[in-house]
């Protein structure tokens, strides 16, 4: 869909449209079976000749209401149609906020000499995305507003009696809406909740988890679930039932020294001409079963949420930090995706199991580091520890190198790393680390990630791909302009080839970050999505999120369906019987708005955190 998104698609045949999207002849059969998915869901349409079209705008447009603050809106249609989102002027949007569900009709096609611009009139609201908001409390003469978080177009919301919650000027608040905004009237509101005085670390995270919706205490029911699944956690009773066990296999787990759940391991083998990589990955799915309530709340959450000094796990920490967790020297069961390569790099085979390891040694990036700058003196973590470090790193430089060969875009933004102090205050910032002990542990999830969605492919079945579409044009886009403004030639051709070069002939100068941001937001966000439309920053074909069930609710889909081919359950000829293209987009929109919004929640804590510091004092 990423494809028939852009402003510059024309309308072609399902042929053209697969060469143009890189499906090789063997695949073409799965390709046309997406495409008569997105038929019967009207979600395209198949014109004269066999063209492929997104639907072209209904009169009536039902979708999700966007206000700016500048007065105006927009309605972002529920099905992607030709046109785009609909505008809706000052004036035209009824008392919708951003979020609100609406109906909407046209009310005049093309604007302003461009014959997409469609703009329109909100008739309905039909549901209310928000009534609560958090902000500060503020005061105008005689008046009390609360004036909302974010950027999302919210005007201030009066308030009536702010001392019923013994609240003061200055107090981070959350209000809860009884009338909405109209051209003449503020919305009007009521304080249910006072966070404390605004700029405040305990008052800005709490104000934050409450604004993003993340839910902190698990449900009865799914913690009841959980202490019940690890009476699952029984290694001879596995065995018997065909687990293989490699608990005497060299095996290490990487992390950052402030990791609290290692969810991968790696292990690894040299024959000859061959190399033997295992991407050993907690099984999850082996104690959260389907349809449990420990199952619906981890759907619900979707994603682990990362917040600066605080953690709001997918799943209860008697799993991620517990039997799910590959501690060292623990017992663990594990599902294992052996991937065979050539001394170039290439896959020549895979094969995938459900085992128990035992990790030999739990290691940070810090000391990998050290490990591979220092290859000549003995070290405290053991020969086989310190063999396998090297010919991890020896394997994943080869695999690099077929990557970035095959075009896989790396793209240089470091983060900015806060450092706090043992209160928890943020006291400097430091680049987030880039060495290559990361890009080795990335280099083989990738290959594990790979392999999984080859497989399944393999077998026809739909299943919850992690995908990224193509970009616009961009040969006209943002950011051509920012390359020239930085003085360079734009490539006559912007393909992977040509923004490799861009990008590494801007490498080390100045101006590297701009052109690295520039690429970035010239390409569309990655999603979850059975589509088959490949992942366009890797160059890959085949991409599943596959290696870290603990945090990312899709990747645990992806385990159930590997663990039915195992079990012999998911066969060519069995595929439909598991769950549909249909299903599967409902599913990844909302895990990729969850992952969105767990991302906004913790940019907006960080620039809080960031802001503090540099207001603080020398």
């Amino acid at each position: 869909m990423g494809m028939m998104g852009r402003r510059d698609y024309r309308p072609v045949k399902p042929r053209i449209m697969a060469k143009a999207l890189q499906v090789s002849a063997d695949e073409f059969g799965l390709f046309e079976q997406a495409l008569e998915s997105l038929r019967k869901n009207k979600r395209i349409t198949i014109g004269s000749g066999g063209m492929v079209f997104l639907p072209q705008m209904p009169s009536r447009v039902i979708g999700t209401y966007e206000s700016a603050r500048q007065g105006y809106g927009f309605v972002r249609p529920e099905t992607l149609v030709r046109q785009g989102d609909l505008f809706i002027p000052q004036g035209q949007g009824m008392d919708a906020i951003t979020g609100d569900k609406v109906v909407a009709r046209i009310t005049q096609r093309g604007w302003k000499g461009n014959p997409d611009r469609y703009t329109g009139k909100v008739i309905e609201v039909s549901s209310r995305g928000e009534s609560q908001f958090v902000g500060t409390l503020t005061k105008e003469g005689d008046l009390w507003f609360v004036k909302p978080d974010g950027k999302d177009g919210m005007s201030p919301i009066s308030i009536d009696d702010p001392g019923a919650k013994d609240c003061q000027e200055g107090d981070k608040v959350a209000v809860e809406i009884l009338t909405y905004p109209t051209d003449e009237y503020y919305a009007n509101g009521v304080i249910v909740e006072r966070f404390g005085r605004s700029g405040r670390g305990n008052t800005e995270l709490k104000a934050v988890i409450k604004r993003f919706r993340l839910i902190e205490k698990f449900s009865p029911k799914a913690l009841k679930n959980t202490r019940t699944s690890i009476h699952l956690f029984n290694v001879d009773s596995e065995l018997k039932n065909g687990r293989e066990d490699i608990r005497d296999t060299t095996i290490i787990t990487i992390d950052p020294c402030d990791a609290r759940d290692y969810d991968d391991a790696i292990s690894l083998k040299k024959t000859n001409d061959r190399w033997e990589l295992g991407v050993h990955i907690a099984d999850v799915s082996h104690f959260v079963r389907e349809g449990s309530d420990l199952d619906e709340e981890a759907k619900s959450r979707a994603t682990s949420v990362y917040l600066p000094r605080h953690v709001i796990p997918m799943l209860p920490e008697l799993l991620s930090n517990g039997v799910c967790s590959l501690q060292e020297e623990q017992d663990r069961f594990v599902k294992s995706a052996y991937i065979i390569l050539d001394n170039r790099g290439n896959v020549i085979d895979s094969r995938f199991a459900n085992s128990v390891i035992r990790s030999t040694k739990r290691l940070t990036y810090e000391q990998v580091d050290q490990l591979i700058d220092d290859k000549k003196h003995p070290h405290r973590h053991g020969a086989k520890v310190v063999r396998l470090v090297h010919r991890m790193e020896e394997l994943a430089r080869i695999i690099q190198k077929r990557r970035q060969k095959a075009g896989m875009l790396t793209l240089e933004l470091p983060r900015a790393e806060l450092v706090f102090d043992d209160k928890g205050k943020p006291v400097g910032v430091q680049p987030e680390s880039s060495t290559f002990s990361h890009t080795m542990i990335e280099m083989f999830m990738l290959e594990a990630n790979e392999a999984v969605a080859r497989l399944l492919d393999s077998l026809n079945v739909s299943f919850l791909r992690r995908t990224h579409a193509e970009p616009d044009n961009l040969s006209g886009n943002e950011m051509t302009r920012v390359i020239k403004l930085c003085g360079y030639t734009v490539p006559k051709k912007l393909d992977h080839k040509g923004i490799q070069q861009l990008l590494k002939s801007a490498q080390g100068k100045p101006e590297s970050f701009m052109i690295n941001l520039a690429v970035l937001k010239s390409m569309s966000k990655a999603e979850y999505s059975p589509a088959y439309i490949g992942h366009y920053a890797l160059a890959s074909k085949h991409y599943a999120h596959f290696t870290s069930p603990i945090r990312r609710y899709p990747d645990l889909t992806v385990h159930r369906l590997l663990q039915a081919y195992l079990d012999g359950s998911l066969t060519q000829k069995t595929a439909g019987k598991f769950p549909g293209f249909h299903d599967l987009v409902t599913l990844g929109q909302h895990c990729s708005m969850a992952e969105r919004n767990a991302e906004a929640a913790e940019a907006e804590l960080r620039k809080w955190m960031i802001l503090l510091l540099l207001s603080q004092d020398d």
